[in-house]
């Protein structure tokens, strides 16, 4: 059984996939309790309620007023919800086009998912939250271009209230080469896992995505792989009931044995005591690190 894939499928009433609305509107999924993964962006604001948010198998606890961001792909669930009162901005990489700041600030926050913010904070994001609940209901001229700002001014206020330094550089061709290859590298599946693929994936050469890459990120393409196989293998033993077999298919290794001695390597850990951790528990308080195309700092409570 794979991780369940949520799809946004919410009444659109733009021309791009997005949504904005409360826990209570957006029923039990809004919170669900097993793990599973989704095609969109979600970024979550609780204003009160009890309970941890899971994201990654990295655990939260709430504390209210809470922002969390989970990107396309990475797993996450509650534990234990209770009395969430809040709301749920969720959107397809459609509605970035043209944003590269927004794209940048989401994919810092995906490092480090969720933060607690001071009760100043807190209000003004509930404030801008509602204001774009509004918008979303009642379009009018730009409501695109407004609706992005006030995320936009949502997540600067929550990187400042985290002590994150500003996005640096964005918008150059190598950053937003090495985002482009980050993102394809940190996607579930997707056929044959090298650095050469990737290159022409993205219409470059092999040579001018690892300058790229290492400058951007500090690591070569090879080391972003390799922990991105590593993420989504710790992802699926965790989260499904695959085989090691199954899930060394699934991140592209064809030979059990040496996929084993991989995850063991990257991660310290033989995959079934990996598992066998997870199932007790004791692995939701290992942080797995994205693949963010920053090396200028993470955001984090």
């Amino acid at each position: 059984m794979s991780l369940p894939l949520h799809r946004l499928t919410a009444t659109q009433t733009l021309t791009v996939p997005f949504a904005v609305d409360s826990f209570e509107a957006l029923g039990p999924l809004s919170h669900a309790p097993f793990p599973h993964r989704h095609t969109f962006y979600e970024v979550v604001l609780v204003r009160a309620g009890t309970g941890t948010h899971v994201v990654d198998l990295a655990a939260y606890p709430l504390r209210a007023p809470h922002l969390a961001v989970v990107l396309p792909g990475r797993t996450h669930h509650w534990r234990d919800a209770s009395g969430l009162d809040g709301w749920l901005i969720l959107f397809g990489e459609e509605f970035l086009a043209g944003c590269p700041q927004v794209r940048e600030l989401l994919h810092r926050f995906g490092q480090r998912p969720c933060v607690s913010l001071g009760a100043d904070a807190g209000e003004h994001a509930a404030v801008l939250a509602a204001r774009m609940r509004g918008e979303y209901a009642y379009p009018a001229a730009d409501t695109l271009g407004v609706l992005r700002a006030y995320l936009h001014i949502l997540l600067a206020t929550a990187a400042r209230q985290a002590g994150a330094p500003a996005p640096v550089g964005v918008g150059g061709q190598r950053v937003e080469l090495a985002r482009r290859f980050c993102d394809l590298a940190a996607a579930p599946g997707g056929g044959p896992r090298t650095v050469g693929a990737y290159a022409s994936a993205l219409g470059v050469s092999a040579g001018h995505l690892g300058d790229a890459v290492r400058e951007v990120t500090g690591r070569t393409p090879g080391a972003v792989i390799r922990q991105a196989c590593a993420v989504e293998a710790m992802r699926l033993l965790a989260g499904t009931r695959l085989t090691v077999a199954q899930v060394a298919r699934e991140v592209g290794f064809a030979d059990p044995a040496y996929f084993s001695r991989f995850f063991r390597r990257q991660t310290g850990m033989t995959a079934v005591a990996f598992r066998q951790a997870a199932s007790c528990g004791d692995a939701e308080s290992t942080t797995i690190t994205g693949t963010s195309p920053s090396k200028h700092g993470d955001t984090g409570a």
